[in-house]
């Protein structure tokens, strides 16, 4: 299992270093924003990895408060970058 969470852990945090060259170098704001999305909730893996190493409920609900600010703040983004169209 621990071999499992390894893994976990380095493909996350590979995909947030990929995803932050992605944001510095993405042509227009959406595109900065979904790859945004995804660094934030490729962190909040991470996050949830680590309270599976440490055995801590306190990460794991952390991850989850984070997890639904991030929608929110996702909804917000979308709704500015569209100027509030439907």
């Amino acid at each position: 299992m621990s071999v499992v969470l390894w893994l976990t852990a380095v493909l996350l945090a590979a995909t947030i270093l990929v995803g932050l060259f992605r944001v510095a170098t993405a042509p227009d704001p959406a595109s900065r924003a979904v790859v945004g999305d995804l660094v934030f909730f490729s962190g909040i893996g991470l996050i949830v990895i680590l309270g599976l190493f440490k055995e801590s409920a306190a990460a794991v609900d952390a991850a989850l408060i984070a997890s639904v600010l991030g929608i929110l703040a996702t909804v917000a983004l979308a709704r500015i970058l569209t100027r509030g169209r439907r």
